[in-house]
């Protein structure tokens, strides 16, 4: 069970602090819900049953230093298959997102990079549902990474980088 203060991701909404355990009547039954506020998006409240393993599953503590710095140094091995069928790829990278899983995000992250730098070549871009799971994706990762580095998200890719070349060196 997740405590009340606890930074946890989950699944697409992302990096979420958990700010009460409640208990709320509805139906005529009282049911404990998590009460999450997205870290980088104040705006939003998110309430999860404590009881609903499905909605609960997707709730993971966030990376540790060590096993970011371990995914990063994972980044160039990681093998990414592209799906052609544009109706089944939009259907599984959205099953990636909303399943918190990191390093299948980096594969979803890493596929659509390679696409969109394919396209570009001939003068294209990606098209708009690829663009907005690729932007999504990269906000998932990136907002964990720099909530446990300590540093700002549009300089996660920039450190990411420079890791992965210090990696190549050593």
């Amino acid at each position: 069970m997740f405590k009340v203060g606890q930074t946890i991701s989950y699944g697409s909404q992302g990096v979420c602090e958990i700010l009460e355990i409640t208990e709320k009547e509805i139906g005529g039954r009282s049911l404990k819900y998590y009460v999450l506020k997205p870290v980088y998006r104040e705006n939003n409240t998110i309430f999860v049953p404590v009881d609903n393993e499905q909605l609960t599953g997707k709730m993971r503590k966030v990376l540790s230093r060590k096993e970011i710095d371990e995914l990063i140094r994972s980044m160039p091995d990681e093998k990414a298959e592209w799906i052609d069928d544009d109706a089944r790829r939009r259907e599984k990278y959205r099953e990636i997102l909303s399943s918190g899983d990191i390093k299948a995000t980096v594969g979803v992250i890493k596929n659509l990079h390679n696409e969109q730098q394919r396209r570009k070549q001939v003068g294209k871009k990606l098209n708009q549902q690829d663009e907005i799971l690729f932007n999504r994706a990269e906000t998932l990762l990136y907002d964990e990474l720099a909530l446990v580095l300590d540093i700002k998200p549009e300089q996660v890719l920039p450190f990411i980088i420079e890791h992965i070349k210090i990696e190549e060196i050593e």
